[in-house]
């Protein structure tokens, strides 16, 4: 018989820090600071707070839940072990939304990069390329991933602190030490709270990389301890990178003339903090996050789709498949590229419509999750307990409605299409192929 083959566990703390950042992108903060600035009436910094306010409540959910599931399956694993194997299902179908279409965001957004400097350039070639490298170095193995990862990483993380440094400086020049401790970006007196939740919903998707480290649990040494640990990091890394580069962002804004294109905001202030050379380092460092993002999203889609395979709910020959040499589900990888050139049929808006649904679509019932594994399975009842796993995951559940309630109706429609072939799916599986998910295992 022949031998099965499994993830590798070689992956340590470092390892998921940066595949975490790398999933978020730091620079993203520039690449939808104008949209938000505009969703929250110049209160960027104020919609961030009040994001990782609401995600580290959830990131809490996380770190309890992945404690007592260590496996690769994430929100999916969580879910249907703990309130109903058909509703995990659906859970995992739906942050699927997430991994399929930010590999497609960052494509698009790499021919968009490209197009600016070479205009004659074909954008179908562009996706084919950058949908092969990310493709091709997931393939071979997580650690070459993470090598370039860390790379591109440290080149974003230059980039945003010499935007800083520069908008202090112009600050200091302008307004005077009192210019950097200014509350307006924070709150004044027109800031409205329905303007606030909006923008705080449209950062939300910001914020997946940590979702992302924990479909890398079995590929993780010691992951009881190394993802949680993974899961505050980076939430608590990004939070004040994000809040930090986006105060000084909007209270520099002020020293310039007035910017009209809203989605270049952050490319056009670069050029008049530091000139054509430092439009052209921020260009680099947005550019090369589209390719780090891109391949964390896919391996972390690999991931979900095998558990799925493993635990039978997808075809576990194909699905459920490691490669015996490189340690990775390389038909997974390879399915993701193809639906990956599915990009060269898109737009942006359409694309990024998907991800926000699904990602507080995990959020929500992983905080759920906890509540029910920890008080209703297990009756821990508690005042410690009852703190952590039923107030604590509330307010998280609580907070991420109030994102619900300010999602984007084009996003709602499009995300409950995607759920209603999820449930057709589950249902032909149950009723036509007699597959009682109820009684898989899912603990093979």
């Amino acid at each position: 018989m022949e031998k099965e083959v499994s993830l590798k566990r070689s992956l340590i703390l470092w390892h998921i820090v940066i595949i975490g950042i790398g999933f978020i992108a730091p620079t993203i903060v520039f690449d939808t600071f104008g949209i938000v600035s505009k969703a929250t009436d110049g209160h960027v910094p104020a919609g961030y707070l009040l994001t990782v306010i609401a995600i580290l409540f959830t990131a809490g959910s996380y770190r309890e839940m992945v404690r007592v599931f260590p496996s690769s399956g994430s929100a999916y694993t969580y879910v249907q072990k703990t309130i109903n194997p058909s509703l995990g299902f659906i859970v995992g179908w739906s942050i699927l939304l997430d991994y399929l279409f930010t590999p497609m965001i960052n494509a698009l957004v790499c021919s968009i990069y490209v197009s600016t400097l070479f205009p004659d350039f074909p954008v179908w070639l562009t996706i084919v390329f950058f949908v092969l490298v990310t493709t091709l170095t997931n393939i071979f193995s997580v650690k070459i991933s993470i090598s370039v990862n860390v790379l591109f990483v440290i080149w974003q993380f230059i980039t945003v602190f010499v935007f800083t440094a520069l908008c202090i400086i112009h600050l200091l020049q302008g307004k005077g030490p009192e210019g950097l401790f200014s509350l307006e970006p924070l709150y004044s007196s027109n800031l409205k709270f329905s303007l606030l939740m909006g923008g705080a919903a449209l950062l939300a998707f910001s914020f997946l990389g940590f979702d992302a480290v924990t479909t890398l649990a079995e590929e993780t040494k010691d992951p009881k301890k190394t993802i949680p640990k993974g899961i505050l990091l980076i939430v608590i890394i990004a939070g004040f990178l994000f809040i930090t580069a986006s105060y000084f962002e909007q209270s520099a804004l002020a020293l310039f003339p007035k910017i009209e294109d809203i989605e270049g905001t952050s490319s056009i202030l670069a050029k008049y903090l530091g000139g054509v050379f430092f439009q052209s380092m921020l260009f680099s460092a947005s550019l090369t996050s589209t390719f780090v993002s891109a391949m964390v999203s896919q391996t972390s889609a690999s991931r979900i789709l095998y558990a799925m395979g493993k635990d039978g709910v997808l075809p576990r020959k194909f699905f459920g498949y490691i490669h015996p040499r490189f340690g990775t589900p390389v038909y997974n990888i390879l399915l993701l590229g193809l639906i990956g050139l599915t990009a060269i049929f898109l737009n942006l808006e359409t694309a990024t419509s998907f991800i926000t649904f699904g990602a507080l679509t995990a959020f929500t019932f992983v905080n759920l999750s906890v509540f029910f594994h920890y008080i209703i399975k297990e009756r821990r009842r508690g005042f410690k307990s009852v703190l952590n796993y039923l107030v604590s995951p509330l307010i998280g559940t609580c907070l991420i409605v109030f994102l619900w309630l300010n999602l984007d109706q084009h996003a709602l429609v499009l995300g409950i299409s995607w759920v209603a072939i999820g449930i057709s799916y589950l249902l032909i599986l149950e009723n036509i192929f007699k597959k009682d998910i109820s009684k898989i295992n899912f603990e093979a």
